[in-house]
C-alpha cells in the first residue's frame, strides 16, 4: 500500500463511520456476485488494487478536511459509489477490448492465411515450405544490423555531387530555429527540437544542397511574431571543397504554409481538418522551388525532392498526399502513435473509446498513421520496441509478413503487388559540441570539500545548481547516483528510493540525487505528481536519508548538462528505473558526460545498452535487483572506468553526422522515383507559347469554340489578325485565313462536320495548361440505377453557361468534369443531354484512375484515350489481378453475425466499367457489403494497398491505385501543366461517392450546391463518423447556394468565394 496512503486513510475512515450505517442508507444494492453489498468489504477486494486512484486524490482531500461527521460520512458514502461505478465501467470496457483485441488478431491470422495460400501459387513445394520458415525464423539484433548494412551502400563523402533537395513535414507546435519555447505546450516539446537539429544537421550532410522543414504558420497575438515569418534559414550551405559557395538557395530552412484559421493557433487535434489545405500550399511552395533549384543546379530541368519525410501522424497523412502528387519516395516517423495510445487509456478505465475520441480526435490520429503507412517506403523507429509492439498494432504493418516479402523480393520471386514498409531503427541524434569532459578534477574536489567543510561562498566558476544539490548532502564527496525524471508514477521513482534506503552499504557509499521537475507546491501538481512526490517524501522519512538524498525543487534546462558533469565527477551513476521506456534520451546525455548507467530491461535502453556497452540493465519490478546493481558499479572502480571508457567511446552513435549518415543510407536504398514525362513543355502564357505556331493556331481555335460573346470573338480575331502581320509570312497567313474562316461559321454547321472538327481540336499540349482558371464539375448526381438524372443535364448547362458570363474571366476560363462513370458513359451522358465534348479541357473519369483532355490523346478516328503519364503516375503499389481475387474473396466471406444465413455474392464483377488502374464491381445488395474502412483494413492485413470506394448511389463499387483519387487528380494537373489549385473552383452537391470528403477541403474554392444529389454513398464508408475530423465546418474556401439556383447565382457566389478567399 506504499504510495497510497490516501486509500489507508480512507479504508479506516468507512470502518470508523460504520460499514452497516451505509449499508442501510442502500438497502436495495447487490453486488455482482448476488450477495449484499459490503462497500468495506468490495472496497478491500476490488478497489485498492484495481482503481487508479489520481483522479479521485482531491475528493479525499476534501473528505478528510471535512469537520462535520455527518457530512464526511455522506461523502464518504458517496465516494464510495463512485469508485464502485467506476470500476464496473473500468471492467466493462477492459472485456470490450480484449473482445475487440481477439477479433483483430484472428482477422490477422485469417489474413497471413491468404496471403501464405496466395503466394505459394507460383512456388515449387521446397519454396512453399521456406514461406512457413521465412514466417517463424529470428535472428539476434546484432545480426541484423550486419546483414541490413553488408547489401547497404553507406553514405559518404563522395556523395558530395548529389545535390538533393529533401523535405521534410511537422505540422503543429510552434516552430523556430532559435530561442525555442520547448514545454510551452503538449504540443512544442521534443519533436520541435528533433525536426529543426535534423534539418540542421541534414543541410551540413555531403550531397544535401537543400533541407525545407515545413509547418504552420501561425499570425495570431497568442504567440510570437517570429511564427507568422513564411521563411526562416536555419543554416547556411555548405561550402566545396574549393570554399565557394554552392548556391543561393542552399541550407536548412523553415518554410511556414498557412492553413486553417490564419489568426488562431490550435492545438494539433484541432489541425485535421485543414490538412488539405496545407499540402496544396506545400504543394505550390514545391513546384515553385524545384524550377529554383533547376535553375541553380539542375541544368534548366526540376529538381524535385529526393524524399518527404512527415513527421506525427498529421505531417505522415499530409506527406502521404504531397508524396502522391509528386511521385516521390515518402518516408515515416510516428514520434508517438495512436493506437498505442488509445489502448493505454481504455486500460485506464476512465473513458470510454467515444470519449478518447472526442478528446483526443484519436480515430482520425489513426487513420492517418494508417494512410502514412499505405504510402510510406520506410519508417524510422527509435527503438526495436516500437517496431514490435507499437507499430505492430496497426493493420498496415504486420512484422511476419514484412519479412516474408522482403526475403522474396531478394529473392526475386513474385510479391503480388504486396508490400509493407521498411522499418528502420535509427536513434534520435545529440548535439555533443557544448559536452565537456574534464578529466583533471581537483579543482571541483576543491569546490566540494570547500562546501563541506562549511564554506557558503563557491568559486564563480561552479555552477549554482551544485550548490543547490550539494546542501541536501551531508558528505557530497561520495558518488552521487542520478535519476532524472518528472514525478510520474511510471518512472519507478519511489521503488529507487526503496531500493536505496534498504540497501546499507550503498547508503554508505553514495549520495541519491532526484531531480524531479520543477515544483512550488506540492499541493498544485498534478495529482499522480503530487502522489509520488509526497510518497518519496515520506520514504526519505521512513529510512531517514536526511544528508543522503538531495531533491532540489528548481532547475533550469541550461542546469541539466551541469548536473550530469557534477555527478560524474563524483564517480556517480545514472540511473533510469522507468516501468517502460520507450527511448530513453537522458541514458544518451548522461552517457556523453561520461556517467555509467542502470536502466531499465523494458525498451529502448536494451538498444543502448547494446550500441554503448556502459552499464547494466536491471528489471524495474526487482528493488534488491536495482540496489544490487547500483552497488556494483559503485564499489568497482574498474568497471566504472570500463562503462565510462565505453560511453566516450561509442556516444559518437548518436551524433547527429552519425544519424544523419544512417538516414541517408536507408533512404538511397528506398525505390527513388519522381515525375518522368517530359520537361520541356511550353510555359502557360496566353497566347505567347513556346511552341510552333500552327499548334498555337489549333489551340485558339479550340477555345474559341467555346465562346457565345460577340465582342470575345473579335478580340481573339484582332489577337490573330496582329500576330499574323507581325509573322509578314504567306503560309501563316492562309493559316490564319482558315482559321477566322472556321470562327465565322455558325455553331450548328460545326455540330454537322464532326470528323473535322478532330481535325480542329488536335493538338501537341492541352488548351488546359494555357487557363488561368479551371470549373470543375464534380457533382454526384445519380438515381436508384446508378444513372445521371436528367436534372444533371440543366445543372451543368448552367455551369457551363456561369463560367462565361464574366467576359473578363471567360477566356482564361476552362471547365472539367469529375466523376465516377467510365470515359465511355460520360461521352453518352454528354451526348444524350446534347453538351459538346469539346466543352470540356479535361475528363476525370472511372473516380480519378483516367484523366482525359479533349484534343490531346487522340485516335485517328477520334476516339480519345488517357493521359499516359497520369497512368503511369498513378501505377505505384497497384496489383490488378492481386486485388481483383482477393476483393472478390472478402465480399464473398460473411461476417460473424451473417455466418448462420447462407446468402449470394452482394457484387458482381463489371467489366465495361473498369479498366486498367480500376476495378469495378455492381452492388447487388447494398446492406450486405462491407464499409470501405473494413475492406481496407482487410486488405492492408494482406499487405495490398489501394483505395476503394462506393459510388453512383451506392450501385457501384470501385478500387483504383493507392495514389489515384478525383482529388488527387486535380493536384497532378497543378504538377504537370501547373494550373494552380488555388485557382480551381470545384462543384459539389451536399453529399456524394464515398470520395466526397476528399473535395471539399484545401486551397481551390468549393461551391456546395444544396438539394441537388438527393443520396449519395457515404454511409458505407466508414462505421464511425469523422466528417467533422476530415474538412472544416467554416472556411474561407467553401461556400454553397440553395437549390433551383441559375446561372446568375452560381456566377455570383463564384466571384463572393474569390473575394472571401483572398
Amino acid at each position: 500500500m506504499a504510495g497510497n496512503e490516501w486509500i489507508n486513510g480512507y479504508l479506516e475512515a468507512i470502518l470508523d463511520t460504520g460499514a452497516t450505517t451505509i449499508e442501510e442508507h442502500k438497502p436495495a444494492q447487490v453486488n455482482e456476485r448476488g450477495g449484499h453489498f459490503n462497500p468495506t468489504k468490495y472496497f478491500v477486494e476490488e478497489v485498492v488494487t484495481g482503481v487508479d486512484e489520481s483522479d479521485l486524490y482531491r475528493t479525499w482531500i476534501k473528505v478528510v478536511a471535512t469537520r462535520n461527521t455527518r457530512e464526511r460520512s455522506s461523502r464518504l458514502e458517496n465516494m464510495c459509489w463512485r469508485i464502485w461505478h467506476l470500476t464496473r465501467q473500468k471492467k466493462q470496457l477492459e472485456s470490450e477490448e480484449n473482445q475487440r483485441l481477439a477479433k483483430r488478431r484472428r482477422e490477422r491470422e485469417q489474413g497471413l492465411r491468404d496471403v501464405t495460400e496466395d503466394m505459394s501459387e507460383d512456388l515449387s513445394e521446397g519454396e512453399k515450405g521456406d514461406i512457413t520458415g521465412e514466417m517463424v525464423q529470428c535472428e539476434t539484433p546484432r545480426q541484423r544490423l550486419q546483414r541490413n548494412f553488408s547489401i547497404l551502400e553507406v553514405w559518404s563523402d563522395d556523395k558530395k555531387e548529389k545535390k538533393l533537395y529533401i523535405v521534410l513535414i511537422s505540422l503543429h507546435g510552434l516552430v523556430r530555429g532559435e530561442n525555442m519555447e520547448l514545454g510551452r505546450d503538449s504540443d512544442t516539446g521534443g519533436q520541435v527540437k528533433y525536426v529543426v537539429e535534423l534539418a540542421r544537421a541534414l543541410a551540413k550532410m555531403p550531397g544535401v544542397y537543400r533541407v525545407d522543414l515545413f509547418t504552420r504558420q501561425i499570425c495570431s497575438p497568442e504567440v510570437d511574431w517570429s511564427y507568422g515569418e513564411p521563411t526562416e534559414m536555419l543554416t547556411a550551405g555548405a561550402e566545396d571543397a574549393d570554399g565557394s559557395d554552392v548556391g543561393e538557395s542552399s541550407g536548412a530552412y523553415i518554410i511556414r504554409i498557412p492553413f486553417g484559421p490564419r489568426d488562431k493557433y490550435l492545438r494539433k487535434e484541432l489541425l485535421w481538418p485543414y490538412i488539405q489545405e496545407f499540402v496544396d500550399g506545400a504543394l505550390a511552395h514545391v513546384l515553385n522551388m524545384s524550377k529554383v533549384l533547376g535553375e541553380q543546379i539542375g541544368g534548366a530541368r526540376p529538381v524535385w525532392p529526393y524524399v518527404i519525410h512527415g513527421h506525427y501522424a498529421d505531417a505522415g497523412d499530409t506527406a502521404a498526399l504531397l508524396s502522391g502528387a509528386l511521385n516521390v519516395p515518402m518516408v515515416l516517423t510516428g514520434h508517438s502513435l495512436g493506437r498505442n495510445k488509445l489502448e493505454q487509456l481504455l486500460k485506464q478505465g476512465r473513458q470510454s473509446k467515444e470519449d478518447i475520441n472526442s478528446t483526443y480526435k484519436i480515430m482520425r490520429r489513426i487513420e492517418g498513421e494508417e494512410l502514412s503507412l499505405d504510402a510510406a517506403e520506410l519508417v524510422i523507429t527509435s527503438t526495436k520496441q516500437e517496431i514490435e509492439e507499437q507499430w505492430g498494432l496497426y493493420d498496415g504493418f504486420d512484422v511476419k509478413l514484412e519479412k516474408v516479402l522482403r526475403a522474396r523480393a531478394k529473392r526475386g520471386v513474385d510479391c503480388h503487388c504486396r508490400f509493407m514498409p521498411r522499418m528502420a531503427v535509427i536513434p534520435p541524434g545529440m548535439d555533443f559540441s557544448n559536452v565537456v569532459i574534464q578529466e583533471d578534477a581537483a579543482e571541483i574536489e576543491g569546490e566540494i570539500s570547500a562546501h563541506a567543510a562549511g564554506s557558503e561562498v563557491l568559486s564563480p566558476t561552479v555552477p549554482a545548481i551544485w550548490s543547490e544539490v550539494m546542501r541536501f548532502l551531508t558528505n557530497p564527496h561520495k558518488p552521487i547516483i542520478l535519476a532524472l525524471s518528472r514525478p510520474d508514477p511510471k518512472k519507478n521513482i519511489t521503488t529507487l528510493v526503496k531500493a536505496f534506503g534498504e540497501c546499507r552499504p550503498l547508503r554508505e557509499l553514495a549520495n541519491l540525487t532526484l531531480i524531479m521537475g520543477n515544483r512550488d507546491d506540492i499541493d498544485e501538481m498534478s495529482s499522480g505528481n503530487a502522489s509520488v512526490l509526497t510518497t518519496v517524501l515520506k520514504l526519505i522519512d521512513k529510512y531517514d536519508l536526511y544528508g543522503l538524498v538531495a531533491y532540489p525543487k528548481h532547475h533550469k534546462q541550461s542546469d541539466v548538462p551541469d548536473i550530469y558533469r557534477l555527478a560524474a565527477k563524483t564517480k556517480g551513476v545514472f540511473i533510469n528505473p522507468a516501468l517502460v521506456e520507450p527511448f530513453g534520451l537522458t541514458l544518451i546525455e548522461a552517457a556523453a558526460h561520461g556517467l555509467p548507467m542502470v536502466a531499465t530491461k523494458n525498451g529502448g535502453p536494451v538498444d543502448i545498452q547494446r550500441a554503448l556497452n556502459n552499464g547494466l540493465l536491471v528489471d524495474p519490478h526487482d528493488q534488491q535487483g536495482i540496489a544490487d546493481a547500483l552497488l556494483k558499479l559503485v564499489s568497482e572502480k574498474n568497471l566504472w572506468h570500463e562503462c565510462r571508457k565505453n560511453a566516450l567511446k561509442n556516444i559518437h552513435l548518436y551524433s547527429w553526422p552519425e544519424h544523419c549518415r544512417t538516414y541517408l543510407t536507408r533512404v538511397a536504398a528506398c525505390r527513388i522515383r519522381h515525375p518522368q514525362w517530359q520537361t520541356d513543355t511550353p510555359g502557360d502564357e496566353l497566347f505567347a507559347e513556346e511552341i510552333s505556331f500552327n499548334d498555337s493556331l489549333k489551340d485558339v481555335q479550340d477555345m474559341s469554340l467555346r465562346l457565345s460573346v460577340d465582342g470575345e470573338k473579335t478580340s481573339l480575331n484582332e489577337s490573330l489578325d496582329h500576330a499574323s502581320a507581325a509573322s509578314g509570312e504567306p503560309e501563316i497567313e492562309d493559316q490564319v485565313k482558315r482559321v477566322l474562316s472556321k470562327i465565322k461559321k455558325p455553331e450548328s454547321d460545326l455540330k454537322d462536320t464532326e470528323g473535322e472538327k478532330h481535325d480542329i481540336v488536335a493538338s501537341k499540349y492541352p488548351i488546359l495548361r494555357r487557363r488561368r482558371r479551371l470549373i470543375v464539375i464534380a457533382l454526384d448526381c445519380y438515381d436508384s440505377n446508378g444513372f445521371p438524372e436528367k436534372k444533371m443535364t440543366e445543372i451543368v448547362l448552367d455551369i457551363l453557361k456561369a463560367g462565361r458570363l464574366d467576359p473578363q474571366t471567360a477566356r482564361v476560363t476552362g471547365f472539367a468534369l469529375s466523376t465516377a462513370m467510365p470515359v465511355s458513359e460520360t461521352l453518352n451522358f454528354l451526348k444524350s443531354a446534347k453538351i459538346q465534348v469539346t466543352e470540356f479541357d479535361a475528363l476525370i473519369c472511372s473516380s480519378g484512375s483516367e484523366v482525359y483532355y479533349l484534343g490531346t490523346y487522340t485516335e485517328e478516328d477520334g476516339k480519345l484515350f488517357p493521359d499516359p503519364d497520369y497512368a503511369s503516375h498513378i501505377d505505384y503499389r497497384w496489383g490488378y489481378e492481386g486485388l481483383k481475387k482477393t476483393i472478390w474473396k472478402l465480399m464473398n466471406t460473411p461476417n460473424d453475425e451473417e455466418k448462420s444465413h447462407s446468402s449470394s455474392s452482394p457484387i458482381e464483377e463489371d467489366v465495361q466499367s473498369s479498366n486498367a488502374h480500376c476495378i469495378t464491381y455492381l452492388i447487388k445488395d447494398p446492406k450486405k457489403v462491407k464499409k470501405v474502412d473494413e475492406i481496407r483494413q482487410k486488405l492492408r492485413m494482406r499487405g495490398l494497398r489501394c483505395h476503394p470506394m462506393y459510388c453512383r448511389n451506392s450501385t457501384k463499387m470501385q478500387t483504383v491505385p493507392l495514389l489515384a483519387s478525383r482529388a488527387q487528380a486535380l493536384r497532378y494537373l497543378f504538377v504537370r501543366w501547373r494550373l494552380n489549385v488555388a485557382n480551381m473552383f470545384v462543384i459539389l452537391g451536399e453529399t456524394g461517392d464515398t470520395d466526397y470528403e476528399e473535395l471539399i477541403s484545401g486551397t481551390h474554392k468549393t461551391l456546395i450546391m444544396k438539394g441537388v444529389v438527393t443520396k449519395g454513398s457515404d454511409k458505407l464508408l466508414r462505421a464511425t463518423d469523422l466528417s467533422d475530423d476530415m474538412f472544416p465546418t467554416e472556411s474561407p474556401f467553401i461556400t454553397s447556394i440553395s437549390d433551383g439556383a441559375k446561372a446568375e447565382d452560381i456566377a455570383n457566389a463564384l466571384k463572393q468565394i474569390s473575394k472571401a478567399a483572398q
